[in-house]
């Protein structure tokens, strides 16, 4: 179990059938069923980087990862909580790699309150994960994701990742560990994210809002609908958020109630 509460909840959010196997000085994590996962299949390290780590890291990387044909990035991460980067940047920046930085923020249900401008004008449920019920609504999903996807992502790659990823999450859910939440505008998604519960902890998953309906108070309302929610119908007694340290959103959950608790890094090399 890493140390990280961010990095032991991103093994929660993982598919059923992933694999963690202990090496000496690091994790290996598998998603066999999603193999484009790039935070779904990496080599979580005890310390960050020193000199020389790239090339070795980079060789092990390849030996666990030489029976997977669709692995075609690299992904690195070390367990330390106080935003240690090492000679992270130095010795991965000039290989094509990017430095992830992750706030990882806590709350109790009992600490998440009500924004005082959340939307009251979208309705907010859970979704079915059974297959063939609410299928129109996860489309929309679907597409959300794909909309925010970023510009370093190509459209075609990420619909096939975010589908297996959605697929995963609803195995999770039909099992019985949190659910899938939308923000509805009438029948249209205008926001969605996902929590997995394991155990008493929950882990919010790809928190998002439709650009044109940015900055109506419908993701501060989501978040908090979700938070209790899980706490209620899954037994959710400590709740994780993950958020880049540069983005707006770090300040709208600190205002729900959520406070920073780790900073974590990794880096990744996408194909």
């Amino acid at each position: 179990m890493p140390r990280s509460l961010v990095w032991a909840t991103d093994l929660d959010v993982l598919p059923l059938d992933h694999v963690v196997e202990r090496r000496d000085g690091f994790v290996v994590v598998r998603s066999p069923s999603n193999p484009r996962h790039f935070w779904g299949n990496l080599l979580l390290f005890d310390d960050p980087p020193d000199a020389g780590a790239a090339a070795r890291w980079e060789q092990l990387f390849d030996g666990e990862f030489a029976d997977e044909p669709l692995v075609h990035h690299r992904t690195f991460a070390w367990d330390r909580v106080d935003g240690a980067v090492g000679d992270g940047l130095a010795e991965f920046a000039d290989r094509g790699y990017e430095l992830e930085e992750t706030v990882g923020l806590l709350a109790t249900p009992q600490q998440i309150r009500a924004h005082p401008r959340e939307s009251r004008a979208v309705e907010v449920r859970a979704l079915e994960p059974a297959d063939g019920v609410d299928e129109e609504l996860w489309q929309q999903v679907l597409e959300l994701q794909v909309a925010d996807r970023g510009e370093r992502h190509e459209e075609a790659p990420y619909r096939v990742f975010g589908r297996a990823r959605l697929a995963d999450l609803r195995a999770l859910f039909r099992a019985g560990r949190g659910a899938w939440y939308v923000a509805l505008d009438g029948n249209l998604v205008v926001g969605s994210c996902g929590v997995v519960v394991t155990g008493k902890r929950g882990r919010f998953q790809t928190v998002g809002t439709a650009a044109a309906q940015r900055r109506r108070g419908i993701c501060s309302r989501l978040v908090v609908e979700a938070a209790h929610h899980a706490a209620e119908h899954h037994g959710a007694r400590k709740l994780v958020i993950a958020a880049d340290p540069d983005y707006h959103a770090l300040g709208l959950y600190e205002s729900l109630g959520f406070r920073r608790a780790e900073r974590v890094c990794g880096v990744c090399r996408q194909p």
